[in-house]
């Protein structure tokens, strides 16, 4: 049994796919095949269902691939304390952000980080929250950016900002000149939301709670800039965080109008292993992220 064999059998679970596997760790598909097939024939236990268009784990397959990811990350951690050993700031740093934040971060993240760590490049996921969990808790991630609150077995989170919310109405809507909307109001409209699995809808959905009412109008996508299109189109209302209001994603089709008090707002975080060898490496983030958040950047402002 070697490391090369686990990493194959964790990509096959991760993409239920020999070809797709076999690209990911840069091997042939036979080669790769093989050496499960070999692993299988030491085991004694098949770890896939195989079948012309679909892999599928074996029960006794899935505690084996969870034990490989373990393994995986034990072994990656000897490199890492290496590393660390020598300079935390050495070295690609594998950082992971949910959707509803990255666009509106890490172009300057990634600026100010390279000022004050030249040396640690971002290796970067975005990604829905529980799949940056999971890649913290198997060691694909060494740190991730999510909205708290993220308790995970492990993990621990440092605290960030936080991030007030705001309405989004297409011009010459009846909002567009109010000076504030009341959370329980958006019931009455036609109200954009992302699809479920990400956490900025929970998080407006625990705002504005009659939104969950069976007879309110609601429509789904997946993205926050579809989400902002979509108002400017004039198919409904919505909510956006504070930095997707910056003056840099103005639209003169979308008009924020502020909440009123108290603002829905959430706290955005860095989530990392509590056995993570680099701490300077997290204070970096934190630093560069703090450089970000001091920069003259202020919301729209809501016409009168």
């Amino acid at each position: 049994m070697t490391l090369n064999e686990l990493r194959y059998v964790v990509a096959v679970a991760q993409e239920r796919s020999f070809g797709r596997a076999a690209a990911k760790c840069f091997v042939s598909q036979p080669a790769l095949s093989v050496a499960i097939q070999k692993l299988e024939d030491e085991l004694g236990a098949p770890l896939f269902e195989r079948s012309k268009n679909e892999v599928t784990v074996t029960p006794i397959g899935e505690r084996i691939v969870e034990q490989a990811q373990k393994v995986l990350e034990e072994a990656a951690r000897i490199r890492e304390i290496a590393i660390g050993g020598r300079d935390q700031l050495v070295g690609a740093l594998r950082l992971g952000v949910i959707h509803t934040v990255a666009p509106y971060l890490l172009p300057d993240l990634i600026t100010e980080l390279h000022d004050v760590a030249p040396q640690m490049p971002l290796d970067i996921e975005e990604n829905l929250t529980e799949n940056l969990e999971t890649g913290l808790r198997t060691g694909r991630l060494d740190a991730a950016i999510i909205a708290l609150p993220f308790r995970v077995p492990g993990v621990v989170t440092e605290f960030l900002y936080e991030e007030p919310f705001q309405v989004v109405v297409p011009q010459g809507h009846k909002w567009a000149k109010r000076k504030a909307v009341s959370p329980d109001e958006l019931s009455q409209e036609h109200t954009i939301l992302l699809n479920v699995g990400h956490c900025f809808r929970d998080q407006v959905l625990d705002a504005c709670p009659e939104l969950n009412q069976s007879d309110a109008q609601v429509t789904r996508t997946n993205s926050l800039e579809t989400v902002r299109n979509m108002v400017a189109s004039g198919l409904g209302v919505s909510v956006l965080p504070r930095d997707a209001l910056t003056p840099r994603y103005h639209s003169q089709l979308v008009v924020p109008v502020p909440f009123t008090q108290p603002v829905p707002s959430r706290r955005i975080a860095v989530a990392h292993r509590r056995s993570f060898p680099r701490p300077e490496a997290i204070a970096a983030i934190r630093e560069s992220i703090e450089r970000c958040r001091a920069k003259p950047a202020q919301p729209m402002k809501a016409k009168r």
